[in-house]
Formats: structure tokens, sequence, C-alpha cells
């Protein structure tokens, strides 16, 4: 099963979604502003994704270009709390596959497609 943190306002999000559910492959759709995930799960995602944590952050997001909190973008830790508390900021769309440890961001869509192929 895939886990895919959702944004359906996003068109990447939507055909991300799209991709993998005519692939017929189980999904858990999160809904990332409102179930935000935790500090630690974010730290997790940049983990499975290979990447530093500030690499999860949308940086043409108002909410990020205006931020007068941001914290030191080299400590994980500090930038998983505050993504948690500007769940926006959160790049999107994140499909992971935990059980293989793997994860892509849908950017582009077709990314997925390497989660789809087991």
């Amino acid at each position: 099963m895939l886990t895919m943190y959702h944004n359906p306002r996003c068109s990447k999000s939507r055909k991300t979604l799209e991709i993998i559910q005519d692939s017929g492959i189980d999904l858990a759709i999160v809904q990332y502003l409102q179930e935000t995930p935790d500090a630690n799960r974010i730290q997790q995602l940049a983990g499975l994704l290979d990447m530093p944590v500030a690499g999860l952050l949308r940086r043409g997001e108002d909410e990020f270009k205006n931020a007068n909190d941001l914290p030191d973008l080299g400590d994980d830790s500090a930038v998983a709390s505050w993504i948690e508390q500007h769940p926006r900021t959160l790049e999107r769309p994140i499909v992971v596959d935990d059980e293989h440890g793997r994860a892509v961001v849908g950017r582009p869509p077709e990314n997925v497609q390497v989660l789809l192929e087991q």
C-alpha cells in the first residue's frame, strides 16, 4: 500500500492521484492540510526522499517567503517542526511506500511510476 500526502487543490497532486488510482494499487490518502504530519514523520519523509528536510519546503509559497520565524534551514529537526506548524509549505504531493522504504515527490506526477513498478 502507498500513502499519498495530497492537496486536492493542486493540479500536480490530482494528476499523481489519478496515475496511482489507474494502476489499481491500494492507496491511503492523507490530506495534509487537515491531517498535518508531525515533525518526526516529516523527518522520515525527508530521509526516504534522501534529502535534507529543507528540501521539502515550497519556497515559492507566500507563507514561506513572508515568514519571520524561519529556523536555520540546516537544522532538520527545527525545519521539520516549522513545517508541522506551516503545512502549506510542505512540498506536494509526496507518495510513500513504507513497506519498501521508498518515496517520491510527484513533480512531475510521472515520478510516481517508480513506486508502481514493483
